[in-house]
């Protein structure tokens, strides 16, 4: 019997996170859900993960400081024994506003969950995952944003910068560690329906949208799931658009 493949959704317990951790579970990956403060939505993910047939862990970390990091992964060791597919979806949006409006701990914190620790997360995956390092190979995917492209002028240049910085990142480190066993890729959003997003929001912004709607978290789940799965198995370095054609 093939052991099941295990995947480690980071920011799981909530919105694109909670939609990716259950569909994993669907398709056969024992799921790791981490999360920095709601431990009690994370676990109401884990009991749909288990309701699913697979096994969950819940772990509290904050993926900007590297203690939590490592302590994160090695629970990942010690439960499950593996790790083929690292989902780095924790991030924050930060306060609505122009940069000459935000304070530098804003801007640092931002990044710092942002940028820092998506390579930090992805630092302690390739150490396990990567064939140079006694590894069986894996998928690293990273969770862009529409924002990226657009640039978030008078509203949220910081955020559209940190999420910019993690398309760099995963043209880099796909090339980095690609004779190595590991693919790397991003999903990148656009208006997705979910809690985080004001009230309104999404019905304000649908006629700006080609497809006329915002999206399903759903939908961004489907497109993470597909670049983790060996049908992606000759794509690296890419960015897939989940944005309705925005």
């Amino acid at each position: 019997m093939t052991e099941p493949k295990v995947m480690l959704v980071t920011g799981g317990s909530r919105g694109l996170g909670a939609s990716i951790a259950e569909l994993a579970a669907i398709r056969g990956y024992d799921v790791c859900i981490s999360c920095r403060h709601d431990i009690a939505r994370a676990d109401e993910v884990a009991t749909k993960v288990r309701a699913s047939g697979r096994r969950a862990l819940v772990v509290q970390a904050d993926v900007s400081k590297g203690p939590d990091v490592v302590r994160m992964f090695n629970q990942v060791d010690g439960h499950f024994g593996r790790l083929d597919v690292l989902v780095n979806n924790a991030g924050v949006s930060g306060r609505k506003g122009r940069v000459d409006a935000l304070d530098e701990s804003e801007i640092m914190s931002m990044l710092a969950t942002n940028v820092a620790g998506p390579l930090l997360c992805s630092r302690e995956a390739i150490l396990r995952m990567s064939t140079l390092h006694g590894g069986r190979g894996g998928a690293i995917v990273n969770l862009s944003s529409a924002a990226a492209r657009i640039g978030g002028a008078g509203r949220n240049v910081h955020y559209a910068t940190s999420k910019g910085a993690i398309d760099v990142m995963i043209l880099g480190l796909a090339r980095e560690v690609a004779a190595e066993g590991i693919r790397v890729n991003a999903v990148r959003p656009g208006v997705i329906d979910t809690d985080s997003q004001p009230p309104g929001r999404v019905a304000e912004l649908a006629p700006t949208i080609p497809m006329r709607r915002g999206g399903l978290a759903s939908e961004v789940a489907e497109a993470v799931m597909w670049l983790a799965s060996d049908a992606a198995s000759y794509v690296t370095g890419t960015v897939v658009d989940v944005t309705g054609g925005r």
